[in-house]
């Protein structure tokens, strides 16, 4: 039976993220994960991961200074102390809670002296991640959502990782990101699948609940089962109403 994972950056925005927590597991999800966990003490999050018997799949490297238009720091030349002040937080806060993954968010920028820095702050986001048996990810953000985001690609983002060369960075492979920019998701789950280290859904082009829209994921999720991917699936969508009105599609897919 394929597993699902609760994105409470977009699910139940409405609660705090430990009542967030205890939401899905009531929901019937498997897992859950996160966008920027930290204005929540640490612990408070590790105790109702504990007592809903979820394990908490990754988080986001903060995106730096929002209101003046940042979207993540770790591509940014010239701000690579910040950029490394906010993956220390991020995988100090994911050591804490048991979190596996850091999806470090990469920010605004384009060129060979942004490709540069991406690489420099992977290699020592890795390192530290490497410290804690933490798995380092990169996302492919496309261009309508993430307008001037330096990784658009899957493409992009491999040669990205095999001139890093570490073996806890991988792809996180957002479905309806990657469709957006490049399509041909059965072929790139095929090619690719050794490199993922997490993937999300969402119906595309609306980013609502998986269960219609361009992308047929009952065949997705079929191929990922004759794949061997066992993970649970990120649903990463933002609801049409409510996160309970729409989550007929959970017990659908499952």
């Amino acid at each position: 039976m394929t597993r699902f994972s609760a994105n409470l950056g977009f699910l139940w925005q409405e609660l705090s993220l430990p009542d967030a927590i205890r939401a899905a597991k009531a929901a019937g999800f498997d897992a859950v994960e996160c966008h920027y966990p930290y204005d929540t003490p640490a612990e408070a999050v590790r105790q109702a991961l504990e007592e809903a018997g979820l394990p908490m799949l990754g988080l986001n490297t903060a995106c730096g200074n929002v209101a003046a238009g940042d979207n993540g720091l770790v591509a940014i030349p010239g701000r690579e102390d910040e950029a490394r002040g906010l993956i220390d937080q991020a995988i100090d806060y994911a050591a804490i809670i048991g979190a596996q993954n850091v999806h470090v968010m990469a920010g605004k920028a384009t060129g060979d002296e942004a490709q540069a820095t991406f690489i420099a702050n992977l290699r020592y986001a890795c390192e530290r991640a490497g410290k804690v048996g933490a798995t380092i990810l990169i996302e492919p953000l496309n261009y309508r959502d993430a307008p001037g985001y330096f990784l658009q690609t899957a493409d992009q983002a491999l040669d990205i990782m095999a001139v890093v060369g570490a073996d806890n960075l991988k792809l996180m492979f957002d479905c309806y990101h990657i469709q957006i920019m490049q399509g041909d998701l059965t072929r790139r789950l095929q090619d690719h699948m050794a490199k993922i280290g997490h993937i999300q859904i969402a119906a595309v082009p609306d980013r609502r609940e998986p269960d219609h829209g361009e992308i047929n994921y009952r065949h997705i999720l079929q191929l990922l089962e004759k794949l061997g991917y066992d993970r649970p699936i990120g649903a990463e969508y933002r609801p049409t109403t409510t996160t309970e009105a729409g989550l007929a599609w959970l017990q659908a897919f499952k």
